[in-house]
């Protein structure tokens, strides 16, 4: 290598080191600066609304699947058989108790009837002249009693077609809903044709519901239940008022009957319904608002709020455990002691140690929703 090319090479890495000691310099300018500028900005924080803890009474329960039964329902069939006369049977209707329904053809019974009440008629005539001979001893006591035996047999008669034309004539037997008939004036009835069903409309309804052995026999008559009903329908309060006295040997479960009444908007019978049972007696728990508890795939947490050492508020996780929700709020059975302050609404964007700003206080809206929806 001559002179020339060893000094233009030294020149060349002269170059590039000053280069590179000029973008490191650049670069720490750069980062310290970025640093200096990051210390004056105020460290990021979130706007939640606060609830507090608190002690409520609460009691165990478990649901159960219940059915609607209207307090008085029958399968309407006829008792004769006969030809269809005349049909009222709209589906869905309600009618009032002894309202005409169905009507078979009674035109025989009809003249059957005008014909004994003519023998009776007759009858009555041997009997009364009977009764004036035997005033006058112009007749046996024997012939009397023949007459009179005539005349009650010659009535009897005639209550016996009057009561087949009761039973031809078939009416509601109490205020009901009229179910799907299909049947049709002129056509043949044999005897105990299904003719529809009626169920009894009233403000009142049975629930019936199976519960295991160990909770019916906690249960009493009187003793108030919740009954969820469609979406359309709001929760409603029923009564028990009948025990199975047997239990199934199979399920080891017991028929629980209850009755909703005093309201308008009642399920129609047959309905599926959940019910919930109390079980044991109150004790009391901690509640929180239902917007403070945050699932994930670690279990149930809530976001306790407790200051820093600078006196700041900040949140921080706790596992919990929650239990059964009532209206607005929901139970925490551990992991949360009454009077600690979570974040509740906002709480979705919230991370462990972050800065918070109270909104709100939630406590006293809680408190008035559960109490709203207490059972």
């Amino acid at each position: 290598m001559n002179r020339n090319n060893w000094v233009g090479s030294v020149l060349l890495l002269t170059l590039v080191i000053l280069i590179g000691i000029g973008l490191a310099a650049w670069k720490y300018e750069s980062i310290h600066n970025q640093q200096a500028a990051s210390a004056n900005q105020p460290e990021p924080m979130e706007s939640v609304t606060v609830a507090v803890a608190r002690t409520i009474d609460h009691r165990h329960t478990t649901t159960s699947i219940g059915t609607v039964l209207a307090l008085r329902s029958i399968t309407l069939k006829n008792e004769l058989a006969g030809t269809i006369r005349e049909v009222r049977l709209a589906p869905g209707q309600i009618v009032e108790a002894g309202t005409l329904l169905v009507a078979l053809d009674v035109s025989v019974e009809e003249a059957e009837l005008r014909a004994q009440e003519a023998q009776v008629a007759l009858a009555k005539t041997v009997f009364n002249r009977r009764q004036r001979l035997s005033k006058e001893l112009a007749t046996t006591q024997e012939e009397v009693d023949r007459a009179r035996a005539d005349l009650d047999v010659a009535q009897a008669q005639i209550a016996r077609t009057k009561a087949i034309i009761a039973k031809k004539t078939i009416k509601a037997p109490f205020r009901a809903r009229i179910g799907i008939a299909d049947i049709h004036p002129g056509q043949y009835l044999d005897e105990g044709t299904l003719l529809t069903t009626l169920q009894g409309v009233g403000e009142a309804v049975h629930v019936d519901f199976m519960v295991a052995q160990q909770i019916a026999a906690r249960l009493r008559v009187g003793e108030a239940v919740e009954v969820f009903a469609a979406d359309d329908f709001p929760t409603v309060m029923a009564r028990i008022v009948a025990l199975d006295a047997r239990v199934d040997p199979t399920t080891r479960n017991a028929m629980i009957r209850a009755r909703i009444e005093g309201i308008r908007n009642v399920p129609a019978p047959g309905a599926s319904v959940r019910v919930r049972i109390p079980v044991g007696p109150e004790h009391h728990v901690v509640a929180i608002p239902v917007s403070g508890l945050r699932k994930g795939p670690g279990g149930d947490q809530v976001f306790v709020i407790a200051p820093d050492k600078d006196g700041r508020n900040r949140v921080y996780t706790r596992q919990v455990e929650s239990g059964p929700m009532f209206g607005d709020e929901i139970v925490i059975h551990a992991g949360l002691t009454a009077g600690e302050q979570i974040a509740a609404v906002g709480s979705f964007k919230l991370r462990d140690g972050i800065l918070i700003a109270v909104a709100k206080a939630a406590e006293n809206n809680s408190k008035e929703n559960h109490d709203a929806g207490k059972p």
